[in-house]
């Protein structure tokens, strides 16, 4: 594994603190399905939601270039939106959690 895989690795364990079952789950709800871009019925959000649980069950020696590919797009939606909080909406329910919750991260979960 390259150097750079293994910091994109490292990143992802990080970025996303959802169980696998724990963001299947969360893909399940109305709460999901109301945020993100949609051009085909499903958020661009919901979509990388699933291909997270995917990579999550993977073994770490079964992961691919794409895996990676998207691990890293995962671990740059996570860092740019927490960087932008919700300034007067109540964190707990707004879409801002909503939509860093598809990409696998819950912003309220203590590290």
């Amino acid at each position: 594994m390259s150097d750079d895989n293994e910091a994109i690795y490292q990143d992802f364990r990080d970025s996303v603190n959802m169980a696998p079952k724990e963001l299947e789950q969360w893909l399940e709800s109305d709460e999901s399905r109301s945020v993100g871009d949609s051009s085909d019925g499903e958020s661009t959000g919901h979509q990388s939601g699933r291909r997270i649980v995917e990579i999550r069950k993977k073994r770490k020696a079964e992961l691919d270039d794409d895996d990676y590919s998207h691990m890293k797009k995962v671990n740059q939606y996570v860092a740019r939106h927490l960087k932008q909080p919700p300034q007067k909406e109540d964190k707990r329910t707004s879409r801002w959690r909503y939509s860093l919750m598809n990409w696998g991260h819950d912003p309220l979960k203590s590290s």
